[in-house]
């Protein structure tokens, strides 16, 4: 059985420390990106129940128009 020096427990406990701040870092910059894709989905649920309510017009485009008989 391998004896651990108080070094080798220092060095563990640093990795440990650098490992929980790394994960806590994570941990913000996930729930920040859940934020946010949770208000552009809020968004984008406006902007789907606007076009739903735009009228489709009869008047059709400049390039769909068919040219008067003169040309």
């Amino acid at each position: 059985m391998k004896h651990y020096t108080d070094e080798d427990i220092e060095a563990l406990q640093t990795q440990l420390a650098f490992q929980e701040d790394t994960i806590d870092q994570l941990n913000q910059a996930l729930a920040s990106q859940q934020r946010q894709i949770e208000a552009l989905e809020f968004k984008l649920g406006h902007v789907v129940d606007r076009l739903k309510q735009v009228k489709v017009s009869n008047i059709a485009r400049e390039d769909e128009e068919t040219p008067p008989p003169h040309y």
